[in-house]
């Protein structure tokens, strides 16, 4: 007992006993990113819906880096994360989030007092809540109740106080989550347990351990159902602690993994754990210089590039597959990344420097693959795990096999097939993809995006080249490398723009390159926004304007065209026409590389750093989705002066570093610098232990070799 005092007391101080000069965690503020954009000049536009925009739909409560518990507020269901900041109201706790739609299984809920399953929540003041890596805190006002939250990787533990004199419930609404919840069961296990499980988005089971004596679980339904949890004895002023382990795979699982993880480990120990595990994470980046305001975007965004994609199998290595078995392996089986968004950046940051983790979710994902079907797994409308493979493997990521992904890259790549890439036999008969020719299509309309498929689809030939080269697969590598090439097929040279085109090849008629749209011709963008898209051949989507100059004055007209007041949910946070609250354009400020106009892409770059991550009335607002981490990745690798511009590609481009110096720790313990010389926007000079480089990228395997990359700069 005295040494795990000992231990206690050595995690407190470590977590809560240095200084914030000290303790890289202090930066971090989870709540950035959970407010919503409501004014004409963030939003880009003056608003008439009455729906609110998507802000970056991130939770606030706590989570480990990829864990599969993240026990947070809920404050609408089926909304973002199911947290916005300006919602009024806290409906219950709830366990798991994507930041993204999905998520909020069994939430629970302190109570005292009168409520029912129709009039439950309780409004709260931000001035009463705090959350920070690992823990989130808030005073419940109708119940005078303060809520505290912390979690391992497959558990949560709540410490609810209330006032001596209230009698306490528990609240469980089985019947919501941010999904629709087919069915669900809870009971009372024992005089200080209840289990149950809820099958919405996937089926979890849990296992919860109460430090008061149970009196009943039992459901109340009045225009709802909800599971009031009563206690014996429940009034005085120890708090109400509750222990949750979660489990995919059954309920002796989750309660397996309670003991292993919490056992009889109390709140605040748990909660000094959590702490010291991110501070570790978070110390493999260490910036120096800058304001305050710049470290806290940094390391806020940091850490929430870590944490998707999500643990799914528990302590004794079980989970549940794609085909509904309980089987183990010799990896941690984790979701799928989603791929359209984080291929750009994230899931390359999270190589860098989780490898394993990155390892076990590609092993996660050819698991899946070979049990549906033999594709390797597509995410929402491409496909993408070709460049999350190469980009990784090819950086030296191991320990998944190359050769089994290869295979399911290869069917994505040839083979038409439920599971595999949409439309693939027009793009292998053709070369492109053909849109429905029409006329006024809504914005929110769903046709092919066609153009965005087949230049992405390109580039997709492009990554599943370098596997195929990796594994001597001439051939196939040859073919691949000619059809990356795909991308000039929708280039219409008479307008600069990338077209659509009808099934006869001629070009869509009724086209409107500032219109936006969710999913004809383009995914999530117009016709600006979707320029210039060829990672793996930039010069030559440059030369198809017929010379620098020309390609220059496009991009030009990108960022100073202005946005022609077009209303889109998740179009947001604009320069000119590039709308950096969606994916599709992020790499855009760095084609200005390529026609000789480095410092003019640098420009747009320190605008975006500066004033797109913490924006709104609170500040607490990114310029749109975060989509599971990318919109934080592409901050953390800009301002530390490294871009993945091809993420199939074991380099990176060079910008000019937000921070005087940074140190990265990489797995196998080597610490590279990146020093800044002089101040401005141009770079006169890159270079890797005083060696200068050609160009402006740097290899991934220099980087991890050398001591100190350096890039001077001047005005």
């Amino acid at each position: 007992m005295m040494r795990r005092n000992i231990l206690l007391f050595l995690l407190l101080t470590s977590a809560f006993g240095a200084s914030a000069a000290d303790r890289l965690t202090a930066y971090v503020n989870p709540l950035l990113g959970t407010a919503t954009l409501w004014e004409p000049e963030d939003l880009g536009y003056v608003r008439t819906w009455k729906q609110r925009t998507w802000g970056a739909e991130v939770f606030p409560g706590s989570s480990l880096p990829n864990a599969m518990v993240q026990c947070t507020p809920a404050t609408m269901y089926h909304s973002g994360a199911g947290y916005q900041y300006e919602d009024p109201t806290i409906l219950g706790f709830g366990h798991t989030a994507k930041g993204h739609w999905g998520g909020l299984h069994v939430p629970l809920l302190p109570a005292t007092g009168r409520f029912s399953a129709s009039d439950y929540a309780s409004a709260y003041s931000h001035t009463n809540e705090s959350a920070h890596p690992g823990y989130y805190q808030v005073f419940l006002e109708r119940y005078h109740v303060n809520a505290e939250l912390t979690s391992t990787l497959r558990c949560a533990v709540h410490r609810y106080t209330f006032r001596a004199e209230d009698e306490k419930h528990l609240l469980a609404d089985m019947t919501h989550s941010n999904n629709d919840v087919r069915d669900w069961s809870i009971q009372r296990e024992d005089d200080h347990a209840f289990s149950g499980t809820q099958n919405g988005e996937g089926r979890i089971y849990f296992y919860a351990r109460t430090n008061y004596a149970i009196r009943n679980v039992w459901q109340r339904q009045e225009r709802g159902v909800i599971t009031d949890i009563t206690f014996r004895d429940s009034r005085g002023e120890e708090p109400l602690v509750v222990k949750v382990g979660f489990s995919f795979v059954s309920v002796d699982n989750a309660r397996m993994n309670l003991e292993a993880e919490v056992g009889e480990k109390d709140f605040d120990q748990v909660r000094a754990e959590a702490d010291a595990i991110w501070e570790r994470e978070l110390q493999k980046i260490q910036v120096e210089g800058g304001t305050e305001r710049q470290r806290g975007l940094f390391y806020s965004t940091l850490y929430r590039s870590l944490l998707w994609p999500s643990l799914r199998s528990d302590v004794n290595g079980e989970y549940r597959d794609a085909r509904d078995r309980v089987v183990k392996a010799d990896f941690d089986y984790y979701t799928d990344p989603s791929f359209w968004d984080d291929y750009r950046n994230k899931d390359i940051l999270l190589g860098l420097l989780r490898p394993e983790v990155m390892a076990d979710v590609i092993s996660s994902c050819i698991d899946r693959g070979e049990k549906r079907g033999g594709y390797f797994p597509t995410f929402f409308h491409g496909d993408h795990g070709s460049a999350v493979v190469a980009g990784n493997w090819l950086r030296g990521v191991r320990g998944f096999d190359l050769r089994r992904a290869y295979t399911l890259l290869y069917n994505n790549a040839f083979r038409p097939g439920r599971g595999g890439r949409p439309y693939l036999d027009e793009y292998l008969r053709q070369g492109w993809i053909a849109e429905k020719d029409t006329t006024d299509v809504p914005t929110w309309d769903e046709y092919k995006a066609a153009v965005t498929k087949t230049v992405e689809y390109a580039y997709d030939d492009y990554a599943t080249a370098l596997i195929a080269r990796e594994l001597g697969e001439k051939q196939t590598e040859k073919d691949l490398l000619r059809r990356s090439m795909n991308y000039k097929t929708l280039f219409d040279r008479q307008t600069g723009f990338w077209r659509g085109k009808i099934a006869d090849g001629t070009w869509i008629k009724d086209f409107k390159p500032y219109y936006p749209y969710y999913a004809y011709q383009y995914r999530e963008a117009n016709a600006w926004n979707s320029l210039f898209f060829a990672p793996h051949d930039p010069e030559g989507a440059v030369a198809l304007y017929g010379s620098k100059r020309a390609a220059e004055r496009k991009l030009d007209s990108l960022f100073t065209e202005p946005w022609r007041g077009y209303e889109a949910h998740n179009m947001t946070g604009f320069i000119g026409n590039y709308c950096h609250g969606n994916q599709p354009g992020h790499s855009l400020p760095y084609v200005y590389y390529f026609v000789d106009r480095q410092e003019k892409g640098q420009t747009i770059l320190d605008s975006l750093l500066n004033h797109y991550y913490d924006m709104g009335r609170e500040h607490l607002a990114y310029a749109g989705m975060d989509d599971a981490g990318e919109m934080s990745s592409w901050y953390v690798l800009n301002a530390l002066g490294l871009y993945t511009y091809s993420p199939a590609d074991p380099e990176y481009i060079v910008a000019v570093p937000l921070f005087p110096e940074a140190r990265i720790t990489f797995a196998d313990g080597h610490v590279t610098t990146i020093r800044r010389e002089g101040h401005g926007r141009r770079i006169t000079r890159i270079s890797l232990d005083g060696r200068r480089q050609k160009g402006w990228f740097v290899a991934d395997k220099d980087l991890k070799r050398c001591r100190t990359m350096t890039v001077r700069v001047r005005e």
